[in-house]
């Protein structure tokens, strides 16, 4: 689909980029279970280090997150266990660029770009990455069914450990 910025204006469109916009403060204020209530039953979260992968389960990815497999992430991030919840970075993020990437009555594509800030140790950071999330419209509400961060440095070292993006 065209970037129309007309398609902005639709209700159930505003309505997915607010869902964005909200995971973005909710991970920045590291509320990871309640980010975490924001996903579509079966939902992804995916980080390739390939910027033009579509097969994420066949390449290898940073991360390929299932239900299970995120609240595990979060279980590590929040339990004082893991040496990555110690040493958690500081964060704020900005989503911008929006952009439908496709529109059916069930689904929402949005793509985005996402400016990371984070500071951890004494030293700050930048991330950026293309951001497409997958929105389920069918329920109660909006709800992320994908979400996949392509970082610019993806196939670089990349420290961010510590912290969703």
């Amino acid at each position: 689909m065209a970037a129309d910025t007309a398609l902005l204006a639709d209700p159930e469109i505003a309505s997915a980029i607010e869902l964005v916009w909200h995971e973005a403060d909710l991970l920045d204020r590291k509320e990871y279970r309640e980010w975490d209530r924001l996903w579509a039953p079966g939902g992804r979260y995916v980080i390739p280090i390939d910027p033009q992968t579509k097969d994420y389960a066949a390449t290898l990815n940073m991360v390929y997150d299932d239900d299970r497999m995120r609240r595990m992430r979060i279980e590590r991030l929040t339990s004082g266990y893991s040496i990555s919840a110690v040493a958690a970075a500081r964060t704020v993020r900005t989503l911008s660029r929006f952009v439908v990437r496709h529109r059916d009555d069930a689904v929402i594509e949005l793509g985005s770009a996402q400016v990371l800030v984070g500071h951890r140790r004494e030293e700050t950071f930048v991330l950026g990455a293309d951001v497409t999330h997958r929105i389920r419209l069918d329920g109660a509400g909006p709800l992320i069914e994908e979400k996949v961060i392509r970082l610019i440095n993806s196939d670089g070292a990349v420290n961010a450990s510590g912290f969703l993006l």
